[in-house]
């Protein structure tokens, strides 16, 4: 229990309206509310309203919990402060006239120290064959400090309770008296259990029965259809190109019109009469030769003209495509764009004229030919202006295809539009570079952006936008959602494959921009999938090259939260004169068991380290052994390697601490907390956290390592189905060891220096990762996830139900889509945060920080357990 806080859980209140002020009420005095349908140890009163036959009112009874009215909130609230809880007490009339007050014999005697709950001493053989109710009566019984056995029980315990139900000659036949499940009712209000009519039967587990094992397979078909349905749709919607068209005259007409007086212009010299000309015959369905647009083009680039002339041809240009649109026109038509967009001298594409244009707006010399130089304003203007004139194309052309896309998903009379022939191909991909996003120009254009941003960093005294990064990211965002829709129906991970090579390519090569200047220019990122893997990459890139390995495993909110977000309290901790290690861990094609000790010649070292990459059939890596054998030798030559995951899980989900901590590895469990990043040390597997295994398996010294690194915390841990770590031991003298290591710990958490040593570092770190939850959200979030809606019978409010009466293996077991197992983990994600856990992962500095970026995550963060807990007193 967190220290001096109340913790508050609800039964039997249905009406939304007033659980909700209940719960306003409670957060508003500092207090704390775990939702869910199950009794959970860690809380410290219960709010009826009367006196019920449920789970959570039976349980905090036999803990000797306070059991109080809402009154007591409301009261407290008007209060301004917790009152005393002792006239609020949940009391029953009877018959007599004298009220009865059923939780309080128990919880005085729990209070004295006389007990520790009303079934203490209590050894049962819980016979209920009904898994649920099984399940129940098991937390039931855990709740007064029973302990529990299922048939047939150890051979050296001895037996003191029978429960059954039913009551059979089997469960009769044992050498313990035999009694009913409502037993345990006589047994905590004795006679008065008459007038309080409990009822032991279906009314106690009636809406947990809703959930069976056999009935979660259709959560995963409607995951996957809601991820199928998500993918397909287009990211980049731009109405404002659905109106392009003329019915009166179609496109399937245009012709190229005869204006031979504009050439005679142009060889008098009389460029701006000749564009006047070309500007008053624009109609649609009607081309200028594209020879007089490629001549004047070509006077354009020269330098020699006015700054009106190049405003005036860029007004054409734009007009020409508003009336005569390239993506509702057929081959010939967009054959005349390819003739026209490209340079008038090299005439080599239209990639490298767009290219050129991007370098003389960089200042740049290499371009496909002698420009102007020095760049002179006008002409970077007139540059600039192709470059938006190539992005309102492209949108365009996204645009239309985009339509046709949603044409095939719900069929209607428009036809879609080809896009072999398009001119975003055309550009970006050669015929044999289209089965992959980073072809040539793709990469061009991504060191482009780079290039324009690190021009925009040197400058930002001068208060210069980021105007051309800014154009050149859409431009990428576009590119990146028509190859997208191009291969997403066809071929899903060749689709991830390249948004991943993409993504990794912009880390490598950005890695020497300011991280401000990084997170601002993620910002910029138009599309929400290209947003989310370049942040995703970007920020594994930054804690790696500062010596925190965050796993490269599939990206899910727990991961973002049990991974990410410790690594934010490392990069606040980097020292700000220290510079980022040379090796990157995303460098494409690269992967991290490659990046080996450099100067490696010890031929000793190479034959212990000869199975660094193997896994066993069990999914243990050489590191899982090592821990296993207390092998520290080894474990300290695999953690001193760039790019080691401390906490890489084999095929049950061990880490190497749990195997060190089951197996009383002493030595290896202090090398891998030396360790920084330090691993995780709250993982559970079936609720086994590593203390807990190292309890469970008599390691005292083990244990009150752990303790004295994390605190009393490691003690809270539990799964509700397992007894609490302190449970573990019944020795007296070692729970007192257990308490005071776990004081060690707190008091070396509490003194911990809470100042950031690298602040830009940190801001870097916690917008970053925002752009990362926000972006999650958009692409791979449930409907009311982050933000409840009214819809308390929508897919979120089912898996929560589900979440609270099963574990996430037993919901998704037999799944074979993972993207909707990683759904129902967000679930349970924001659940636990809801409830308090994984509060450690975020240092104090992290905590205390009042940089923008910081604070703004931590209000994420906060949305998110405001979100669990709404989703929980909607139920």
């Amino acid at each position: 229990m967190e220290s001096g806080r109340q913790i508050f859980q609800i039964s039997g209140i249905k009406n939304r309206d007033k659980k909700k002020s209940l719960i306003k009420g409670i957060n508003k005095l500092g207090g704390k509310y775990l939702g869910g349908s199950i009794y959970k140890h860690i809380s410290t009163h219960l709010i009826i309203p009367q006196v019920l036959s449920s789970e959570k009112f039976l349980a905090a009874c036999a803990a000797g919990k306070w059991v109080v009215t809402p009154d007591y909130i409301l009261d407290s609230v008007k209060n301004g402060s917790w009152l005393a809880e002792g006239q609020y007490e949940v009391a029953i009339f009877t018959s007599s006239s004298a009220a009865f007050y059923p939780v309080r014999q128990w919880r005085e005697k729990v209070s004295k120290g006389r007990i520790t709950g009303a079934f203490q001493g209590w050894r049962v053989l819980l016979m209920v064959q009904e898994p649920t109710r099984r399940a129940m009566f098991k937390r039931l019984l855990k709740a007064g400090r029973a302990e529990v056995y299922n048939s047939p029980p150890p051979t050296y315990t001895s037996i003191t309770h029978v429960m059954a139900k039913p009551v059979t000659e089997e469960s009769s036949s044992h050498n313990a008296p035999c009694y009913p499940v409502s037993h345990i009712v006589q047994h905590l209000f004795g006679s008065n259990c008459m007038d309080m009519n409990f009822n032991m039967n279906d009314q106690m587990v009636k809406e947990k029965t809703h959930f069976q094992e056999d009935n979660f397979f259709h959560f995963e078909a409607e995951l996957k259809s809601f991820v199928t349905n998500k993918e397909e749709q287009p990211r980049l919607r731009f109405p404002e190109f659905l109106g392009y068209h003329d019915p009166d005259r179609p496109h399937s007409q245009a012709i190229v019109a005869d204006l031979s007086n504009v050439g005679s212009m142009m060889e008098c010299g009389l460029f701006n009469e000749a564009l006047d000309s070309i500007r008053s015959d624009a109609f649609p369905g009607l081309l200028p030769p594209a020879t007089h647009l490629i001549s004047l083009l070509e006077y354009a680039q020269q330098g020699n003209t006015t700054a009106i002339f190049l405003r005036n041809f860029h007004e054409v240009m734009v007009n020409l495509l508003l009336i005569n649109p390239p993506w509702s026109a057929p081959g010939p038509v967009k054959k005349y764009y390819t003739q026209v967009l490209q340079c008038p001298q090299c005439k080599a594409g239209l990639w490298p004229f767009l290219e050129t244009a991007i370098r003389y707006c960089l200042s740049s010399s290499v371009t496909c030919h002698p420009l102007p130089g020095p760049s002179l304003p006008a002409v970077v203007q007139f540059h600039s202006d192709i470059l938006a004139f190539f992005l309102k194309l492209f949108q365009g052309e996204l645009c239309s295809i985009s339509i046709g896309n949603l044409a095939l998903l719900q069929p209607t009379q428009v036809p879609p539009t080809p896009t072999s022939g398009s001119l975003l191909y055309g550009t970006f991909w050669t015929v044999w570079e289209r089965s992959t996003l980073l072809s040539r120009a793709v990469k061009q254009l991504t060191q482009l952006i780079v290039q324009a941003a690190a021009t925009y960093s040197a400058k930002r005294e001068e208060k210069q936008k980021m105007y051309l990064a800014d154009t050149l990211l859409h431009l990428l965002s576009v590119a990146v959602e028509f190859w997208c829709q191009q291969h997403f129906r066809l071929n899903q991970c060749l689709v991830e494959k390249g948004l991943k090579d993409l993504s990794e390519h912009f880390a490598v090569i950005s890695q020497d921009l300011p991280p401000a200047v990084l997170v601002e220019l993620l910002g910029c990122v138009r599309s929400s999938r290209l947003r989310l893997v370049m942040a995703d990459a970007t920020f594994r890139n930054l804690c790696c090259r500062n010596e925190f390995t965050v796993g490269d495993g599939p990206l899910s909110l727990k991961k973002m939260v049990c991974s990410y977000l410790p690594a934010l309290g490392a990069l606040a901790q980097r020292p700000s004169g220290a510079g980022p290690t040379s090796h990157s861990c995303t460098s494409p094609g690269t992967s991290r068991s490659q990046n080996v000790l450099v100067n490696e010649t010890s031929s000793e070292k190479e034959n212990t380290l000869k199975g660094l990459n193997r896994v066993n059939v069990a999914g243990e890596t050489l590191l899982h052994r090592a821990c296993k054998r207390n092998q520290v030798e080894t474990v300290l030559q695999i953690l001193a390697l760039p790019g080691t995951d401390i906490n890489v899980k084999d095929h049950a989900g061990w880490t190497p601490l749990h195997e060190a901590c089951n197996h009383g590895s002493t030595d290896c469990v202090k090398a891998l907390l030396r360790h920084r990043p330090a691993p995780v040390l709250n993982g559970q597997v079936g609720g086994v956290s590593p203390l807990y295994d190292a309890l469970l398996n008599g390691h005292m010294d083990i244990a009150k390592m752990l303790l004295e690194h994390a605190g009393s915390i490691l003690l809270q841990q539990t799964d509700g189905a397992r007894p609490s770590p302190l449970d573990l031991v019944s020795a007296p003298g070692q729970k007192e060891e257990l308490l005071r290591s776990a004081q060690v710990g707190d008091s070396t958490r509490r003194n911990k220096e809470t100042q950031v040593l690298n602040l830009p570092l940190l801001e870097a770190g916690s917008g970053l990762l925002g752009h990362l939850v926000v972006s999650y959200q958009l692409e791979r979030g449930l409907p009311g996830l982050i933000l409840p809606n009214d819809k308390p019978h929508s897919l979120v409010y089912k898996l929560v139900r589900a979440l609270e009466t099963c574990s996430l293996q037993k919901v998704t077991v037999g799944w074979t889509d993972q993207r909707a197992v990683r759904l129902v983990e967000d679930v349970e994600t924001v659940l636990e945060l809801s409830q308090g856990k994984h509060q450690e992962q975020v240092s104090v500095d992290v905590k205390e920080c009042k940089g923008e970026n910081t604070t703004f995550l931590m209000k994420m963060l906060e949305s998110l357990r405001s979100c669990g807990e709404a989703l929980v007193a909607d139920l």
